[in-house]
């Protein structure tokens, strides 16, 4: 069950959305859930966006928010309201949220509706996502409808030295990916070479090609599937990543290789996996990256002391997180 909320409780109403005065270059967006994590999350992608972004940092920004039962804290909506963000509540079965970004299908699905006809290119973010330098490359060449980065290590991917497992097999067929888009990718920290596995946090995509819309439908046709649900017990990994495989899926059977850009790889580079990256494009200061993805940096009361990033950076961190 997916249904928008009445408007008198939507902080910047569906009809300030589909009634922009003009057409969007480009919107961001994200999900955030009513938890301190979420929250804490979407608020560092919010200010680095309006801080860092250059000439994107005042761009659209709307926060789709699944309701289940729980509200966002009183905190949180002062403090998004003041970066002018546009809050998009919706309804969603709290079955549906308790399955890994299930959510966040429905989320990027109703994005993606709300932003046809209204802007040229949808951003969609992870809300752990940090922008410390203007994101350029999300202005995508005109001839291009999709910008990515790879999986950052191969996980369930599927190398290309390999044949393509049961689960791959099914999510192909799922799909409908035609043979011939298959093409190497190399991974991000472990630079691997597995077939097509595109990263679900960072997305640039045009609305009019529905690429979210599909992706709910497919995935939730099969996801409960009783052939998947039998790979899920073999691995509990598939159920957590099953969301990024159907993506993947279905941005192969979508667009063609020419549609597609690859971001550069100061994009997206999660900075969790610092330690692990053995590759020649290894950062030594997070300053020279354009977006980081992390899982909580700030819950290490020590992690001022281990980032590898400038005083300033870290000072500006601290301080977002003190408020």
């Amino acid at each position: 069950m997916l249904t928008i909320l009445p408007l008198a409780i939507i902080f910047c109403s569906l009809a300030s959305v589909e009634n922009m005065a003009s057409r969007e270059k480009s919107v961001f967006t994200t999900v955030v859930y009513p938890t301190q994590w979420s929250e804490t999350n979407t608020l560092l992608l919010v200010e680095s966006i309006r801080n860092f972004g250059g000439a994107l940092a005042q761009n659209p920004i709307w926060c789709l928010v699944p309701q289940y039962g729980k509200q966002l804290s009183t905190n949180f909506k002062d403090r998004i309201i003041k970066l002018d963000v546009t809050i998009l509540p919706f309804e969603i079965d709290s079955d549906v949220v308790r399955f890994f970004f299930a959510g966040d299908i429905r989320a990027a699905a109703l994005a993606e509706s709300l932003a046809i006809g209204q802007t040229d290119l949808l951003i969609w973010l992870s809300s752990n996502t940090i922008v410390l330098q203007e994101p350029t490359a999300f202005v995508l060449p005109h001839e291009r409808s999709l910008g990515y980065r790879p999986v950052h290590h191969i996980n369930i991917g599927s190398p290309c030295d390999e044949d393509p497992d049961v689960f791959w097999t099914l999510t192909y067929q799922y799909c409908k990916v035609p043979k011939d888009r298959i093409f190497p990718m190399q991974t991000h920290v472990d630079d691997l070479t597995i077939r097509p596995y595109f990263n679900a946090g960072i997305i640039v995509t045009r609305p009019e090609k529905q690429l979210f819309k599909t992706w709910r439908d497919v995935f939730f046709e099969v996801y409960q599937n009783p052939k998947v649900q039998e790979i899920y017990q073999q691995d509990k990994r598939y159920t957590i990543f099953i969301h990024q495989a159907i993506l993947s899926g279905t941005i192969l059977a979508t667009f063609t290789l020419e549609d597609l850009y690859e971001l550069p790889r100061t994009y997206n580079y999660p900075i969790h996996l610092h330690a692990d990256d053995a590759t020649a494009h290894r950062p030594t200061c997070l300053d020279d990256l354009v977006t980081i993805r992390h899982e909580g940096f700030y819950q290490d009361p020590n992690w001022k002391q281990t980032m590898p990033a400038s005083d300033s950076l870290k000072e500006w961190l601290a301080e977002k997180l003190r408020q």
